[in-house]
């Protein structure tokens, strides 16, 4: 009864995830169909390169976009798996339909201010709903993943500012016009701005511990699939005097629900131990060297 329960909820938890993409690549693709492409507003990433090539040939915005990620995805799916690229692929192939239906409406403003602030907000929007039901929208995202697996020396958001900026020159290059390239720039900090404060909100975070009697596969869940790192420490029963792996992991509050499922899934009597971290300093967090404001 037990495993028909957790298949159950397994399985009501994937639909979940499935609908949500959908929505999101809804909101996706009314970002760059209906605010930034029709504006040639080139919002960085693979979409933005895909807004420019439209301009020389005659395919939709759309299904560039999907071209140009299939190598793409490839390359994730070598590196990461199946399980990563699935709900990527599905996430891509909505963005493609919705895009090449709604594009078809045109602009709803011409105003290239309105339609970089509320473009690059909805598309933020899409991305964190999309990262939070565990997928990607292919292109940078993957890339990025990627470089990182051999440079991680260098911050995920250092190498996201590169991309961006390579596109939004381009984009000035291709149009010829600093103003439509400047505003492309206000999409993607807007994009970046929405996109953390709903996947990571403020300060707050969580400090775990987690005790377990199985705690490799836990691990290498958390690392590919929350794509955060745990401290190891060496603990001591006191009761058994058994050596045993004791995590501890640091994670953003939005992020700690999934990693509760994780442990769930992997060891139902494993032993947690959860707090709030009210500061964190390091990588993905505050700068140590920085003044307080």
């Amino acid at each position: 009864m037990k495993n028909e329960a957790k298949l159950t909820q397994k399985a009501a938890k994937k639909v979940k995830n499935y609908i949500i993409l959908t929505i999101a690549a809804m909101i996706y693709a009314i970002s760059i169909s209906l605010f930034l492409d029709p504006n040639n507003i080139a919002p960085g990433g693979v979409t933005g390169i895909a807004i420019l090539i439209n301009r020389f040939v005659a395919i939709p915005t759309g299904t560039i976009n999907f071209l140009l990620n299939i190598p793409i995805v490839l390359l994730g799916l070598w590196k990461f798996g199946w399980r990563f690229i699935c709900s990527t692929m599905y996430t891509l192939a909505m963005i493609t339909i919705f895009m090449n239906q709604i594009a078809s409406y045109g602009a709803v403003t011409q105003d290239l201010l309105i339609a970089a602030v509320l473009g690059g907000a909805l598309l933020g929007v899409a991305l964190a709903l999309v990262f939070r039901a565990g997928a990607t929208t292919g292109g940078a995202d993957i890339i990025v993943k990627v470089l990182r697996t051999r440079w991680k020396h260098i911050k995920t958001n250092v190498l996201f500012l590169c991309f961006d900026t390579m596109v939004v020159v381009a984009s000035w290059i291709v149009f010829q016009d600093l103003t439509v390239a400047f505003y492309a720039g206000v999409a993607v900090v807007i994009d970046s701005i929405v996109m953390d404060k709903i996947l990571y909100g403020f300060d707050e975070a969580r400090l775990t511990y987690i005790i377990s009697t199985n705690p490799e596969q836990m691990k290498q869940r958390i690392l590919s699939e929350l794509d955060i790192t745990a401290t190891i420490i060496t603990a001591r029963g006191a009761y058994t005097n058994q050596l045993k792996e004791l995590l501890m992991i640091v994670t953003r509050k939005q992020v700690y629900p999934k990693l509760e499922e994780i442990v769930k899934d992997e060891d139902t009597s494993a032993f947690m131990i959860v707090s709030s971290a009210n500061e964190i300093f390091g990588e993905g967090y505050k700068d140590i060297t920085r003044d307080k404001v």
